[in-house]
């Protein structure tokens, strides 16, 4: 043992004797009890306060959900497949148009379709004890709710599928702690209602996606799939999979599309989230290692679907008209639902208010499959020749108002055109055209522009009426005159468009012709019945009380107007036996479960009758033979029909209109500049110009479908009209005097309304010339002086044109059958005394005279010695070629008064007068 262990045992031995003494022992044995205590008291306060904690935190949850319903299965249900869905538009037929515009385009799908490789990737990502947890996972929510109040930089999801389900389904994204535990009490009921794969279905429906290659924002797996990929979700490959599951964490982040539909310059954010997708998977044994490898690897741009034909683009028009007629028509079918009737829409404006935005939100959200009567092809080949045509006529300057400086400035403006296609006894719209240009011009002028409809007004508001109400009939005499029609008017209203007039002609020739006065004045006999009663029943809604007492409503001149489409509507009631058959665009609306829940019905309107219907077709199929004012369309179509119409000019020339009607479809169409203004042009007119396009649109129809465009049948008259002789100019029963006149023509009627009074229009009457004026003789008038013709009646001038027309001339057409029709009604006075005598010349063996100073000479006498030898009537060759003898000449009057003779004059010989007898004497 050295030093050292000896120094160690003794510092060893001296320490063991300080540790048991026994002062030191009792103060170890009170350090330790005191540590023991604390340690028990702390313990005791940590236990205490935990529960306590607890206790509040319950509290607190307690207080946050206290306001939120027990849902029932029934409503959660509701609420987490209530997926807003785009609706899906079609043509006819079930031709599929595309997606209703919307900002958020959904497909629904079912699981069962959803590859099982983004089912995976989605759960591996989002959610990877899904399977095991009831809603929640407890130890997320801690964590979540630590970074939260530590503001943590880093923060880690703590919200399950169902959770986000929840909240993208039923509350809202706002942050709060209400709202999270409101998520957490009902992620656990749900999970309590539904089991897993109901939640995942749901959750993929649901969760949005960025873009796809259009643009256009994006829902659910489905159209995630189709916008990206171009397929559908159940075809999705392991690199598609993933890439699409890490979309929902950062969706614009990560699209690969801009807003414009193009392929972003910068992928990577989105190609790194991919391979963090499947990294999880790998993690997860969803994969394996070599499906990690090659997915990872892959290049996933070049699957990039390009982008598809938005319908907004194709057919902005067509696809902005389907979505407000379905709004309209969903508005009607959601208040009916609730015990409401469409007269309760128009009397309350709230009421429409509210069905409308109701309506509308169903239809961007329901997923509806909306059937328009819209005939894909046929469209598409009206806008190709609408497109093509060369015959519009010029662009006009106009003056606007800059939308962004608000300066003046000059652009200019197209002719446009509208043009409407319905399919008589469905009322189907087949096709239209609203416009040149939608870029340019978003109206619809099919549908929506409302114009003046000029002549075309005439059929519709003054003859079927007039014949419906027993007041005319295709060969009723009209005056074509200048007539004062106006009220205080003085001056000839209203004027022909040749601005000439054609004297007495029939109904079916005024309207061939389009002349307005006699539409006029017909419109002026009936203004007091309310013909603009049809118009309504007809579907004219723009019409105001003015319409209905306004003479120039019966020339298209309306207070507000009316659309293609209500004038085209209109027409087609002729051709449907005057039933009106309203216009409709949507067929049905058909739900996502396969429900139809709208079908248009027909509902009939009886508007004229059949024979009033036939009547005016019958007038207005001389509108397109030979001599009509659309006599040129036949020779422009590649087919023929039946064909029964009416052009149509606005006032001033700012609208121009060819309406027509066979037994299957009536088609409708106007050219017109937006800014009214005058389509006379120099060149083709305009009328031609209309006429022309309205022929090549039908030839384009009737190439696709020619059995509905060219039916082989004709109008087939029905029962109670005849076919009746009748005096053209009193439309009466013939006459011997009209018989005589040679005006003697045949047309048809009602059977009820034939005429059954005998023609009292004309006169067999004395007539005489004075001042190469035709005036009635008299009872003295010398019958050499006095020629025998036909005159009008007075008493029936007065009926046609009233007491205070006076030139009665212009009533007798420019036609040679007309020329044994004389128009006098004067009667020359007599002066009272003997006319003034001529003076009477020779040259060689020709008397000339003087005509008589006095204006009521008729004719002169020529003596020879004393005796008569001719009458020369007034107005003619004042001359007379003799032989030898002496002659002098004398003026007589109307009554019969003769001049003093005038100078005698010799020529020749003068032959010796015979013996004469002595006169006897006087007993």
């Amino acid at each position: 043992m050295n030093e050292k262990m000896q120094v160690w045992m003794e510092k060893a031995k001296s320490a063991l004797t300080l540790i048991t003494h026994r002062k030191t022992v009792k103060s170890a044995r009170i350090t330790y009890q005191v540590f023991w205590n604390l340690f028990l008291l702390v313990l005791t306060v940590v236990i205490l306060g935990g529960s306590f904690a607890t206790g509040v935190g319950a509290g607190y949850f307690a207080s946050l959900v206290k306001d939120e319903p027990v849902r029932s299965y029934d409503s959660m249900k509701k609420d987490i497949y209530n997926y807003t869905e785009t609706s899906d538009l079609y043509f006819a037929n079930d031709v599929y148009l595309g997606r209703l515009r919307t900002d958020l385009v959904r497909e629904e799908v079912k699981l069962d379709h959803v590859s099982k490789d983004l089912s995976n990737a989605v759960i591996a990502t989002e959610d990877e004890y899904f399977y095991q947890h009831k809603g929640v996972v407890p130890k997320a929510v801690f964590r979540a709710l630590f970074q939260e109040v530590t503001n943590s930089a880093v923060q880690s999801g703590g919200s399950t599928l169902t959770q986000q389900l929840i909240k993208n389904q039923i509350l809202t994204n706002e942050v709060s702690f209400q709202r999270k535990a409101n998520e957490i009490l009902l992620a656990l009921r749900l999970e309590k209602f539904f089991d897993k794969k109901e939640i995942l279905e749901a959750y993929l429906n649901v969760s949005t996606f960025g873009r796809n290659s259009s643009g256009q924002n994006i829902a659910g797996v489905q159209a995630a799939a189709k916008g990206i990929f171009g397929k559908s979700a159940s075809e999705l490959s392991l690199p598609q999979a993933a890439f699409i599951a890490g979309l929902p964490q950062s969706p614009f982040g990560y699209t690969p599309f801009t807003r414009e539909g193009t392929v972003k310059n910068n992928l990577e954010p989105g190609l790194a989230r991919m391979k963090t997708v499947l990294k999880r998977m790998f993690d997860g044994g969803y994969i394996n290692q070599q499906q990690y490898a090659e997915a990872s690897a892959y290049d996933i741009t070049k699957d990039f679907t390009p982008p598809v034909a938005n319908p907004l683009e194709n057919y902005p028009w067509l696809t902005f008209e389907i979505e407000k007629r379905a709004i309209e028509v969903l508005t009607t079918v959601l208040a009916e639902k609730d015990g409401h009737t469409e007269k309760d829409l128009k009397n309350d404006d709230n009421l429409y208010y509210k069905y409308k935005t109701l309506a509308s939100h169903d239809l961007h959200q329901n997923g509806y499959q909306i059937h328009s009567t819209i005939d894909k092809d046929i469209y598409d080949a009206m806008q190709v020749v609408k497109d093509n045509y060369k015959n519009y006529g010029p662009d006009k300057p106009q003056e606007k108002e800059d939308p962004e400086t608000g300066e003046k400035i000059t652009v200019m403006e197209p002719v446009e055109v509208g043009a409407e296609l319905i399919e008589n006894k469905t009322g189907k719209i087949i096709s239209f055209v609203a416009g040149r240009d939608y870029d340019k011009q978003k109206l619809n002028h099919a549908t929506s522009a409302v114009r003046q409809n000029g002549s075309t007004m005439k059929p519709l508001l003054v003859y079927g009426p007039a014949i419906e109400l027993g007041k005319a009939a295709p060969g009723t005499p009209l005056p074509d005159v200048a007539l004062s029609l106006a009220p205080g008017r003085s001056t000839p209203w209203p004027r022909n468009y040749d601005l000439r007039y054609s004297g007495i002609v029939s109904a079916r020739y005024a309207l061939a012709k389009s002349y307005n006065v006699p539409a006029v004045k017909l419109y002026k006999d009936i203004v007091d019945q309310q013909p603009a009663k049809y118009l309504e029943k007809m579907g004219f809604t723009s019409l105001i009380k003015p319409d209905f007492e306004n003479l120039a409503t019966s020339i298209g001149s309306l207070e507000k107007g009316v659309t293609i489409e209500e004038n085209t509507n209109a027409f087609s009631t002729f051709a449907n036996g005057g039933k009106f058959i309203d216009a409709y665009m949507i067929d049905k609306i058909v739900d996502k479960d396969g429900k139809v829940i709208y079908q248009h019905e027909v509902k009939p309107v009886d508007v004229f009758k059949p024979q009033t219907a036939y009547l005016t077709l019958d007038m207005m199929r001389d509108v397109i033979k030979t001599g009509g004012t659309a006599a040129g369309v036949n020779s422009k179509l590649n087919f023929r029909t039946d064909w029964a119409g009416k052009t149509g000019t606005g006032n001033e020339y700012i609208d121009s209109w060819f309406v027509a009607t066979n037994p299957n479809v009536t088609f409708g169409i106007w050219t017109g500049y937006d800014t009214p203004k005058s389509l006379k042009t120099p060149g083709l007119s305009y009328s031609l110009r209309t006429n022309n396009l309205w022929a090549e649109l039908l030839n384009s129809a009737y190439s696709i479908k020619p059995d509905l465009v060219a039916p082989k049948e004709s109008f087939q008259m029905p029962d109670g009209i005849v076919k009746r002789s009748y005096c053209v100019v009193s439309g009466m029963l013939p006459s011997s005097a009209c018989s005589k006149a040679g005006l003697i023509e045949s047309d048809y009627f009602n059977v009820n309304d034939v005429p059954s009074k005998v023609d009292d229009s004309l006169l067999e009457s004395k007539f005489v010339t004075v001042g190469g004026k035709k005036y009635l003789a008299l009872d003295s008038t010398p019958q050499e002086f006095a020629q025998l013709g036909l005159i009008l009646n007075p008493a029936f001038i007065e009926r046609m044109v009233g007491k205070n027309f006076k030139n009665y001339s212009q009533l007798i057409p420019q036609k040679d059958r007309w020329g044994k029709v004389l128009v006098t009604t004067a009667k020359m006075v007599d002066n009272g005394k003997n006319p003034d005598g001529v003076n009477l010349a020779v040259s060689g063996n020709t008397l000339t005279w003087n005509s008589s100073p006095d204006n009521d000479v008729v004719g002169y006498r020529v003596y020879q010695g004393g005796s008569k030898v001719a009458s020369i009537v007034n107005g003619s060759s004042l001359s007379f070629t003799a032989g030898n003898g002496a002659y002098y000449v004398t003026a007589v009057d109307i009554a019969g008064k003769e001049s003093a003779p005038s100078n005698h004059v010799e020529i020749g010989a003068i032959p010796e007068a015979p013996p004469t007898e002595a006169p006897p004497t006087t007993p």
